[in-house]
């Protein structure tokens, strides 16, 4: 029997991530950045104002005795409000060149339309009486105000998305904004789940007698997008030599890698551990774990490919514990992403048990608490035989390490973090 973490080094030793590939910006979501994106320009390219108003420079603000003369001679006059300016164009989003201003003069602006040169500063509407030939704005104006400058939001040569980004919607929308129509990505993984056993049932279907509701693949589909690979269902299969061998060869295409939950048991009529390895070079083990047991995993000899392969009990609750551990870092490292592993801290266990000797134990749990105060977990269930409500009802598996037999209440155990 191996050890769970020489079961996770074979596993990460098997996979590696999927080769980069140049796609349009509408298929890189939720793919993993295979290579730096570097802004080749300053955004914005000219600077343009935050909201709709009228641009001026700051210059025309600057007090000049009564207001008279000099004032009244560029078009501007003080009034008891403010300012009195001509409003000589108005100035709109798009290539269209602005007018130079004067001083003196100002112009009607939009939201994100390039300030036109000589002025450096956008009076809201709210703050003005709106006019349309000419408009009071207010005396005590800075520069600036109101202007999104040259490269404030990206400048040029900055890396704005390092490579190991997951691409999400902020950081698609960044990649556009610098001009990137294209990206390098590590695609996301096509993950093939097959889910073996003579007493399965598709959900929604009548069960007889000894028959239950297949249900490892939903869960597995899930937990397989979550960690940013594409999941891909295969019908429920048999425990028939011939019709398991059949599907897995029919899969083999499209898959990147191939996930079997079922038919490990040492039995006769469990035929996985059979049929992987007529098909490549696939081990199945036991493994040091609880809930979990017996683990496959290896490669299937596609056609021009191996295909990796890795094979999880049939209980669901087994199924569920040995993808958080043994899989779901596999997945990740495919996807290339640079965090491959759950967040784990530290928390007091609110009762006592007896672990498993020589085995890894995972026991779902509640947390509570914060880095500051300490974390308190309260284990949902019986440790030795816990119930798939309980796994749903869990934000943590408490884990205890192989060696201890006895846990007491109070102790402090690392919690892998799900979720």
């Amino acid at each position: 029997m191996k050890s769970v973490q020489e079961h996770l080094a074979a596993v990460l030793e098997l996979v590696g991530p999927v080769e980069p590939l140049d796609v349009v910006l509408h298929d890189a979501a939720g793919c993993v950045l295979a290579a730096d994106v570097v802004a080749t320009s300053d955004v914005p390219g000219v600077a343009v104002a935050r909201c709709d108003g009228y641009a001026l420079g700051v210059g025309d603000q600057a007090a000049d005795g009564s207001g008279e003369g000099a004032s009244t001679r560029r078009g501007r006059h003080a009034t008891t409000s403010g300012w009195r300016l001509p409003v000589v164009a108005d100035v709109r989003p798009g290539p269209d060149l602005s007018p130079r201003l004067v001083t003196g003069q100002c112009v009607r602006i939009a939201s994100g339309a390039p300030l036109p040169p000589g002025a450096d500063a956008v009076v809201p509407l709210e703050d003005t009486d709106r006019g349309v030939a000419e408009v009071t704005v207010p005396r005590d104006i800075s520069a600036g105000l109101n202007v999104r400058p040259v490269g404030h939001d990206v400048r040029a040569g900055t890396v704005v998305l390092a490579a190991g980004t997951r691409l999400g919607a902020r950081q698609l929308g960044l990649a556009a904004a610098v001009g990137r129509s294209r990206l390098t990505v590590h695609p996301s993984p096509r993950v093939v789940l097959v889910a073996v056993g003579d007493e399965l049932v598709e959900p929604g279907a009548a069960v007889a007698p000894g028959q239950v509701h297949e249900s490892n693949r939903y869960a597995l589909e899930a937990a397989v997008h979550d960690a940013g690979c594409t999941p891909i269902q295969a019908p429920v299969v048999a425990d028939d030599h011939a019709a398991l061998r059949e599907t897995l060869e029919d899969q083999l295409v499209r898959a990147d890698v191939v996930v079997v939950t079922g038919g490990l048991s040492e039995m006769a009529h469990d035929t996985v551990k059979d049929v992987l390895p007529l098909l490549g070079d696939v081990r199945v083990d036991r493994v040091a774990i609880s809930p979990g047991g017996r683990f496959g995993l290896g490669v299937l000899h596609g056609t021009g490919r191996d295909v990796p392969v890795l094979a999880l009990p049939g209980d669901p609750v087994a199924a569920t514990v040995v993808f958080e551990v043994l899989v779901r870092p596999a997945l990740c490292t495919m996807a290339g992403q640079a965090q491959i592993y759950r967040r784990s801290v530290p928390a007091t266990v609110s009762r006592g048990w007896v672990s498993p000797d020589k085995l890894r134990q995972f026991v779902p749990a509640t947390v509570v608490g914060d880095a500051e105060t300490g974390y308190a977990a309260t284990v949902l269930a019986d440790p030795d035989h816990p119930a798939l409500a309980d796994v749903v009802r869990a934000d943590v598996f408490v884990v205890v390490p192989e060696n201890d037999q006895t846990v007491y209440e109070g102790r402090t155990l690392p919690c892998l973090v799900l979720g």
